[in-house]
């Protein structure tokens, strides 16, 4: 728990509610899977299990067997033990709605710790059962504590069919108001076609929705905008690529949440999902905002390249060959000039005008830039980020160094039912930390811990926080259309 201050104290020196946008409970398996049997059957309930037991069993793995099929270590003891309340906390939402003024928070969004891990499940029949089911028990779980704690749906993205499918029902016949959104699915590569299991965990691309996907997501971010539910994405990228460690868990672990939404963010930018739904708000959970300030500088510098209008400067025709060739004779590269002259002065004529056969070179022509406010308008307003409490990137949201003096849209995550809070009480005063420190005002507290998270999802549903304990003052942010601007580059 931080050092300087408890949860009282820092609400002492505030005038505004706090909303955790991203906490966590944890299911606790054998009750919730025969939950899940009532509701869906063995498929549901046994397809649970088998999700489940995915850990228990790479973690009977030797060290040797994981290296054989590069199997990465995954996390051991990472439920509470020796703070007892906090994990009979994390497994019961009522008790953790009875302790919500300790911890220090008004209202909090939950995501599940299970179904983190539903959203992968392979066979679509399994997938769909399982998280139908889930959405189900989970909600009743929840049932009552509606004033202050709402629990996300998980919403499957393997095709746009079953994310609208289940959007209508978690809706419509649960209520639900957050929706988890899968991203990143693994889809097999068809060129390497294999039925050995451990060889097809290595034959997949993943999919990111925004571009180069087999299917058209529109209709998705349509239903979204239609239901008033804002796309979060909770999505994992350990156990990919770079994060294979057979034998090291936090090496795996460290920036996969960022990774994972980045690649999301960036293709649903790339792809012009920002430009034809203007009015959806996306957010990128667990992996905080300093990949999202470094990702907004970084499209708005390759766009300054590799535009339409930027590449034009490096045609092939543009280059003045007889130059060229003088310059390399003037300075005795006679070898050079000669092969020069063999190409008839292009340097590489074999592929000097090939573009990989695409029709629209400009990698950005689907987010119709002509004017440096869309740089706002298209990722400044609609990301939103979620910043776990002791990270001191959080800063980065709030600074000057974002492009046009831009603040981004970082929300308090306390991310309680994990095992990187130790203590329940801590996530809050380790937030306030930055303000006691300097580096954020008393305003940018406000927007972290509560305004952004009005914004985010009252935007999407203006009536998301009717009847919560926060109702008055979001209403209050709601009606004042806060939004960012480039006042401080004009």
């Amino acid at each position: 728990m931080s050092a300087h201050m408890t949860p009282e104290q820092v609400r002492s020196k505030i005038d505004h509610p706090i909303v955790d946008g991203d906490g966590h409970w944890v299911e606790y398996d054998p009750v919730f899977s025969e939950k899940m049997r009532k509701i869906g059957g063995d498929l549901a309930a046994d397809g649970f299990l088998k999700a489940m037991a995915t850990t228990r069993e790479t973690l009977s793995l030797s060290v040797a067997e994981r290296r054989h099929k590069r199997v990465a270590q995954q996390a051991f003891w990472a439920r509470q033990a020796e703070n007892t309340l906090d994990r009979a906390t994390a497994m019961m939402p009522r008790l953790l709605y009875d302790r919500l003024d300790e911890i220090g928070l008004d209202f909090a969004i939950i995501y599940p710790t299970a179904g983190l891990r539903f959203p992968r499940i392979a066979d679509d029949a399994t997938r769909r059962a399982v998280i139908r089911a889930y959405n189900i028990v989970s909600a009743d779980y929840f049932k009552g504590l509606g004033d202050r704690l709402t629990p996300a749906a998980i919403i499957p993205m393997h095709s746009p069919e079953e994310a609208i499918a289940e959007l209508e029902f978690v809706t419509k016949e649960l209520g639900s108001k957050v929706g988890m959104f899968g991203s990143n699915m693994a889809r097999k590569v068809p060129a390497a076609a294999t039925n050995d299991p451990d060889t097809a965990r290595f034959a997949v691309w993943y999919d990111v929705f925004g571009i180069d996907s087999d299917y058209d997501y529109d209709p998705v971010w349509a239903k979204c905008a239609e239901l008033g539910i804002a796309p979060t994405f909770h999505s994992a990228s350990s156990s990919q690529g770079l994060r294979l460690s057979p034998t090291n868990f936090v090496y795996n672990h460290i920036g996969h949440f960022a990774a994972a939404g980045h690649a999301t963010a960036k293709a649903i930018f790339l792809g012009g999902v920002t430009r034809r739904f203007p009015q959806l708000r996306f957010a990128f959970l667990e992996g905080g905002v300093g990949w999202a300030s470094q990702l907004f500088g970084d499209l708005i510098e390759h766009w300054e390249r590799r535009s339409a209008q930027a590449l034009e400067r490096m045609h092939p025709d543009k280059l003045d060959r007889a130059k060229l060739l003088s310059l390399v004779e003037k300075y005795g590269y006679d070898d050079v000039a000669a092969a020069l002259r063999e190409r008839g002065g292009l340097p590489d004529p074999e592929q000097a005008y090939l573009t990989g056969n695409i029709e629209d070179i400009d990698d950005f022509s689907a987010c119709k830039i002509t004017r440096k406010e869309d740089w706002v308008d298209l990722y400044a307003r609609p990301y939103y980020f979620g910043c776990e409490a002791d990270d001191r990137m959080n800063a980065t949201a709030f600074g000057r160094n974002n492009p046009f003096g831009s603040k981004l849209n970082a929300i308090f995550s306390s991310d309680i039912g994990h095992f990187d809070v130790i203590d329940m009480r801590a996530p809050l005063p380790e937030a306030y930390e930055l303000v006691e420190d300097g580096h954020i005002t008393a305003d940018d507290f406000r927007a972290f811990t509560f305004a952004n998270a009005v914004r985010l999802w009252g935007t999407q549903n203006p009536r998301f926080f009717e009847g919560t304990r926060v109702a008055k003052e979001a209403a209050a942010v709601l009606a004042a259309a806060q939004t960012p601007t480039l006042a401080a580059a004009e």
